[in-house]
């Protein structure tokens, strides 16, 4: 009995005294760390020390190659070739000097974007003609469609006799009237048509020529699209001597006359 007796005292001692290490879960080595302050920091895990160190170092080579496509890289290149050949808008066909902004004279006239064209599609202008993109784009699709294939019976065409292109004016020249499209650089006046051979054929005197009739009224209807305003020697006095074209756009269409 003395001994039973002594077995339950030792027992209910052991159960009082609790454990001699905590049960508490011991924290993992990379969630948090107990600083000497107290605060509560994660610790950084190896990879991310690694990506923060190269941060401040900073890159070894320029990202530049590894963010541009291929495509862009080749866009960029082809930009540069056509300016450093005199290319103007973009077009290598289409060759002179970029002049930025005409600032107006008069109110509604000025260009925001001039260039200054002294060929286009291997054909050469008689003077260095300002205008915008559009009215040059415009020029080579009449060019390439209409001017070089009508007059490629007759030796082919070398070259244009522009008679007017950017001048802050009205209309005709007309004092008071609306401001011309030539005071906007959307137009350009042309006169007459150098062919390889040397001859010149003029809108004055080769409009009812047996001989030039034809390709003149050719060149003169294949330009209605290409531009908005068409005018030639049918349409009033003002255009007995030449072709205007501009790149104004109406309502109704192109107004070819």
């Amino acid at each position: 009995m003395i001994r039973l007796a002594l077995i339950g005292i030792l027992l209910s001692g052991a159960a009082f005294a609790g454990p001699q290490t905590s049960l508490r879960p011991t924290p993992r080595a990379h969630r948090l760390v107990l600083e000497p302050s107290g605060s509560i920091t994660p610790t950084p895990r190896s990879d991310a020390g690694e990506m923060a160190a190269k941060r401040e170092e900073g890159p070894s080579a320029s990202l530049r190659p590894i963010l541009r496509s291929r495509k862009l890289e080749d866009a960029a290149k082809t930009q540069r070739d056509l300016l450093a050949k005199g290319a103007v808008c973009g077009d290598a066909s289409i060759q002179g000097t970029v002049i930025g902004r005409v600032k107006p004279k008069l109110q509604g006239c000025g260009v925001d974007d001039a260039v200054q064209v002294q060929s286009v599609a291997g054909v050469r202008l008689s003077q260095a003609a300002v205008m915008d993109c559009v009215t040059a784009k415009a020029l080579k699709k009449w060019i390439e469609t209409s001017a070089k294939p009508g007059f490629a019976d007759q030796g082919g065409l070398r070259g244009l006799r522009v008679a007017a292109h950017y001048s802050c004016r009205p209309r005709n020249n007309v004092p008071g009237g609306k401001i011309s499209e030539h005071g906007r650089g959307r137009a350009i006046d042309i006169s007459g048509f150098q062919l390889e051979n040397g001859a010149e054929v003029t809108v004055l005197n080769g409009w009812k020529a047996p001989s030039s009739s034809q390709p003149l009224k050719r060149v003169h209807k294949g330009a209605c699209g290409p531009f908005g305003t068409v005018l030639g020697p049918n349409s009033d006095a003002y255009h007995q001597d030449h072709f205007h074209f501009d790149t104004a756009r109406h309502r109704s269409g192109p107004y070819c006359r």
